[in-house]
């Protein structure tokens, strides 16, 4: 069935790079997955160029028997899933990307809700959050959108905007040249490795297009940013971060210049559930957040919002 579901989604993105952003695997896997798939067929299902991939005609046989499969299947999964939790009695599923904002939100719907069982699900990807939110597997999700990369929302979800444009900062390390000043220019970086992980959906392209729109186009590298932290520190990269991320002793966050990379924080539910309490404690505990972390700080009072911050209106025009 894994076999099956990636050349569904090899078809559906129309190249290999896409596809396995959709899968969440890198692409040297998902071409070595499909040459394995070729290989025991001992034919090619895709035609493959600098434009992308294309099914061959024995490829569009197999795709017409596997996409039923692989409906069945996902069909399958959901009505499961759905069974064992009406069976396990009231709770609250709770599903998000990463979020420095996520360990006050939950401690805070503990708090407001001591008879739910929350339950928690991290993505890097938003659209597969909202997918499964919309399968009826979770209730509720916080997403990022990235700017420029609209996310693909299932009909019928409920929808708060928790920040409408948040800037993302640049992390690097403690003595890096430009680190010596309070906000850097994307010009000073033009020579630095950017790390980006092309999993978590618009990440990548949004980050191309900023330093297109630059006019600069710095060597990148593909990586989670676990691995990217331990190369931030010895110098040999710099990544984007939320702007809520603290600094440490060995690593600089900075703000930069213009703000040209964002995302809005979104929050997507199911209908039937109370989204003004979610959206209440959310906003409560982002705004713990912000405060917490000095570089974030420091950037709400010079556009004039840390006096008054609240998230929502407030957060939303900055």
């Amino acid at each position: 069935m894994r076999h099956l579901r990636a050349l569904c989604a090899i078809a559906d993105a129309g190249s290999l790079h896409k596809a396995a952003r959709q899968l969440g695997m890198s692409q040297p896997s998902l071409t070595t997955q499909l040459r394995r798939i070729e290989n025991s067929l001992g034919a090619e299902l895709f035609s493959r160029d600098r434009t992308g991939c294309l099914p061959t005609p024995l490829g569009r046989s197999v795709l017409s028997r596997a996409r039923p499969l692989v409906a069945d299947m996902a069909a399958l999964v959901t009505e499961t899933r759905a069974a064992v939790a009406r069976t396990e009695g009231p709770g609250l599923r709770v599903g998000s990307t990463a979020s420095r904002a996520l360990p006050g939100w939950l401690r805070r719907l503990r708090q407001r809700l001591p008879g739910a069982d929350v339950g928690l699900r991290v993505d890097v990807s938003a659209n597969a959050l909202l997918s499964t939110v919309a399968a009826g597997q979770l209730d509720v999700a916080f997403v990022h959108e990235v700017e420029g990369c609209p996310l693909r929302v299932p009909e019928g979800l409920q929808r708060r905007v928790l920040v409408a444009r948040e800037p993302q900062f640049v992390s690097l390390a403690r003595d890096h040249p430009a680190a010596a000043s309070p906000v850097v220019d994307l010009a000073d970086l033009a020579r630095d490795h950017w790390m980006v992980d092309p999993t978590v959906d618009g990440e990548w392209d949004g980050l191309r297009r900023v330093l297109a729109a630059a006019g600069i186009d710095p060597p990148l590298l593909h990586g989670d940013y676990h691995t990217a932290a331990s190369l931030i520190v010895l110098g040999e990269a710099v990544a984007p971060c939320q702007p809520t991320s603290v600094p440490r002793e060995d690593m600089a966050i900075r703000p930069l210049r213009g703000d040209p990379l964002a995302v809005r924080l979104l929050l997507y539910a199911r209908p039937g559930t109370a989204l003004d309490t979610l959206y209440a404690e959310l906003s409560a505990a982002y705004r713990e957040a912000a405060l917490r972390a000095a570089p974030y700080r420091e950037w709400l009072r010079r556009q004039g919002a840390a006096a008054g911050l609240s998230v929502g209106p407030c957060m939303m025009a900055v």
